[in-house]
């Protein structure tokens, strides 16, 4: 059974590639995607796709994920530090996940410590720039099993 992946990017990730590219590099989201689909592709594995800077249309999306996805990866950006609705729709649609974040969160800012999502994630990744959605799908392939009903 083909497995399939959910990429969701939260707020500002739209602007990769010109915002802050110190941080974050020169690479935008539809290159970031564009490798995301062919990595998926080589591997058989159906790939979905979406960015928003608005928490309830990410909401929408995890919640139409239910039964449908076998894994998200999600580079929630700034909701990371402030959405208790992510965390709760990604637990109540049970659907495994890995958190990804290009930069190391950890040596910035101290309120970028903070993840309402890392302690129910089943991996974490930040810090390794847009190499981190490419471990996470690799990562994503080698141990989430497709759903029996997805």
């Amino acid at each position: 059974m083909a497995k399939s992946i959910l990429l969701i990017n939260g707020p500002n990730l739209n602007l990769l590639g010109t915002r802050e590219p110190a941080t974050y590099g020169s690479t935008t989201l539809p290159q970031v995607v564009e490798a995301a689909q062919k990595q998926c592709t080589e591997k058989s594995i159906t790939f979905a796709h979406l960015q928003s800077n608005h928490e309830g249309v990410i909401l929408d999306c995890i919640h139409e994920a239910r039964g449908n996805v076998d894994a998200i990866i999600i580079n929630p950006g700034a909701f990371t530090h402030t959405s208790v609705a992510i965390r709760d729709a990604l637990l109540g649609v049970d659907i495994p996940f890995v958190e990804v974040h290009i930069s190391n969160v950890h040596a910035r800012e101290t309120f970028r410590h903070h993840s309402y999502l890392s302690d129910k994630a089943v991996a974490v990744i930040c810090g390794l720039g847009i190499y981190g959605y490419e471990a996470a799908i690799e990562y994503a392939s080698r141990h989430i099993k497709p759903k029996e009903n997805a």
